[in-house]
């Protein structure tokens, strides 16, 4: 076994998940297999419990293990299925050493930071990198993410661990990356070298010495740069590897075969490349690489979220719709959208945000409204799923978008003015979502229905979201959630024209909703954005980007497979107005909302049209990462929730 440890310098934030990513895909294209696992400092057992303001998404694994948004990183590089032991915190490592102590494991003796805790790191890792990630064979390398920076006083045992780890699987088994960031200050106007000579005395002076130095910056370094630290840092120049922002992620790992990463692994761990066959090794990541380059034509999605101050809580959705947008060649622009900005509050407090919100709603193409917690924009999302429903406007529903869509249906077409979820109204007379019998009240770490789960399809069901899925008679994905679909009020909804085309094995718990006579109205309790993959797109998401084309009819037609012309970005041959899904020509409405009028787009009608295309910064491009490492060397906010405490710690 193999294992190559990323350590962070400088700053957090700066790309380690990425680079680590990298070095996973470089190894896999030569036909070697991969695993990876991601160390984090922090006390906690897992990341089911964080704000979304704190460290982003909350990813969930196959076994349902809620874990950091970088293992989703890995998985969709490396196309793997990674379990709850990848993941290592400073909890699971006490709470594992404490567990052994108070069964009598230790014999009496005094349990230390060391031997005992950096013993039980080392014995974690060799245990976990024998694990298949795919398939049933065997990893023969495995990339180690250590969270935070060299220096942080929680990392500290685990920097010990992985000293006392390289002689225990010696050199030739064992290197060392270390990612920092050469900053480029306006007032000097050339790249700063002492941060990265800083971060590297601290790792030697804990025992670790770096193999390659992976030098991150605003815009690429020169020779005479690469040349100092190599110099100063007591490496070779061909060991200093300067990644600076890139337009797409999937450019990274060219860059770094680029600069020689192949050859330098493949003879210091002794890894036996038959470098002959290289040449094929990363095709499919440069025509990746290469369609993000070259796609003109645009869609738009508004993201109707509550975390949209910090991008990286929608990062697994923000993914699966670059993913899909890729696939049907188009470039995707992010409208994002505070749900709270949509309720009839802020018309009152703030009558031009209000208004400019539901401006950029209108002028999207698509809509999707995501998974969130507790009351706050709830309204607003209930709204914007109307305003979908009404228009024909082709939306996605994600595990609290189902939620809000049918609670939006049962107000405004069965009547139930007061309908609701007991996440938000304990007391509701009509609770059209409820909460499951595996919610314990006052413990909330690991106990929503989590990870991958079953989803069958009505039988004799015919719906958009089965022929996207390929005609299955079920299929599995990823779940996280505490509240569900009430089934008493399953029928009434159904006369109405909800359709409810996916269950549980059981038929007891709402999966997928369709709505009747609608280009593209879709909502699924399970979340489709863990799933997708850069060549292998979520089939929900990518059904939203071709409706808001106006191309899923074709695709559906085609046996769900895109054409030649549908691939085509040439703009002489699509029209440039797109032709609604039910023959509905261009045309202009208006929706009438308590206290004021808002323009909407009716289907079939280009985002061109708008009477007002105003733009603003949160409409971001997706060539950009939504970690901020790549787009523009930043952190994100690590501190404060953002007044969402409460919020954070009901889930639905």
């Amino acid at each position: 076994m193999k294992y190559i440890l990323v350590t962070g310098g400088v700053i957090s934030g700066v790309g380690k998940g990425v680079i680590a990513s990298s070095f996973g895909t470089l190894l896999k294209s030569c036909q070697l297999d991969v695993t990876s696992i991601k160390i984090d400092p922090y006390i906690n057992i897992d990341a089911g419990t964080f704000s979304p303001y704190e460290h982003g998404e909350v990813y969930v694994l196959e076994d349902g293990a809620e874990v950091d948004l970088d293992l989703g990183n890995y998985e969709r590089f490396l196309d793997i299925t990674l379990h709850r032991d990848n993941n290592i915190t400073t909890g699971k490592i006490y709470k594992l050493v404490i567990e052994k102590e108070r069964t009598g494991e230790y014999l009496g003796k005094t349990v230390q930071v060391v031997p005992h805790i950096t013993d039980a790191i080392q014995e974690w890792v060799e245990r976990v990198a024998q694990t298949p990630v795919q398939g049933s064979s065997k990893p023969q390398v495995c990339i180690i993410e250590l969270g935070g920076t060299i220096g942080d006083i929680e990392g500290m045992p685990f920097v010990e661990a992985f000293r006392q780890f390289q002689f225990r699987v010696k050199r030739e088994n064992f290197c060392v990356a270390h990612v920092s960031l050469v900053p480029l200050p306006k007032a000097t106007g050339e790249p700063k070298t002492k941060p990265t000579q800083s971060s590297v005395r601290e790792l030697r002076g804990c025992g670790l010495s770096p193999d390659l130095i992976v030098c991150r910056s605003e815009k690429p370094i020169g020779l005479e740069v690469k040349e100092k630290i190599s110099n100063f840092c007591h490496v070779g120049p061909d060991q200093v590897i300067c990644i600076h922002d890139l337009n797409s992620i999937y450019h990274v790992p060219l860059l770094m075969e680029q600069n020689g990463v192949i050859e330098y692994l493949n003879e210091r761990l002794q890894l036996n490349i038959d470098m002959s066959k290289r040449t094929k090794c990363l095709q499919q990541w440069r025509d990746l690489a290469r369609r993000t380059e070259t796609v003109r034509r645009e869609v738009s999605i508004a993201i109707v979220g509550k975390y949209t101050k910090f991008t990286d809580s929608y990062a697994s959705v923000v993914k699966a719709l670059q993913h899909a947008a890729l696939a049907a060649n188009r470039k995707l622009v992010l409208v994002f959208i505070e749900s709270c900005q949509l309720e009839q509050e802020t018309l009152v407090s703030e009558p031009s945000k209000y208004h400019k919100e539901w401006q950029r709603l209108c002028d999207s193409d698509g809509i999707l409204v995501p998974g969130g917690f507790g009351s706050r924009g709830m309204e607003g999302k209930i709204r914007a799923c109307r305003w979908a429903r009404e228009n024909n406007k082709p939306m996605l529903g994600i595990c609290l978008g189902l939620q809000a869509a049918v609670i939006e249906f049962a107000r405004n077409e069965l009547g139930l003015t007061d309908a609701n979820t007991t996440e938000i109204d304990p007391q509701t007379g009509n609770a059209l979502v409820i909460d499951m019998p595996e919610h314990h009240t006052g413990q909330l770490g690991g106990t929503m229905r989590l990870g991958k789960r079953t989803t069958v399809f009505a039988e004799g069901c015919t719906s958009i979201i089965r022929q996207l899925y390929g005609n299955p008679k079920s299929i599995e994905e990823r779940h996280r959630h505490r509240y569900e679909v009430n089934p008493k009020y399953v029928p009434q909804l159904e006369e109405h024209g909800m359709r409810f085309v996916g269950t549980d094995v059981d038929k007891t718990r709402m999966e997928i909703i369709e709505l009747r006579d609608h280009p593209y109205f879709v909502a699924t309790q399970y979340h489709p954005e863990y799933l997708s993959r850069p060549l292998k797109p979520s089939p929900p998401f990518l059904g939203l980007i071709l409706a808001s084309v106006g191309r899923l009819p074709q695709y559906i037609q085609r046996g769900c497979r895109l054409s030649p012309r549908q691939l085509s970005d040439a703009s002489s041959d699509e029209e440039e107005t797109v032709v609604g899904l039910a023959g509905a020509t261009k045309s202009l409405s208006v929706l009438k909302l308590p206290g004021t009028m808002i323009p909407a787009l009716t289907n079939g009608i280009s985002r061109n049209d708008c009477s007002n295309n105003s733009s603003n910064s949160s409409t971001t491009s997706t060539l950009l990462d939504t970690s901020g490492a790549w787009g523009g060397v930043g952190v994100g906010p690590t501190n404060g929730h953002g007044g969402d405490i409460e919020e954070e710690q009901s889930k639905p």
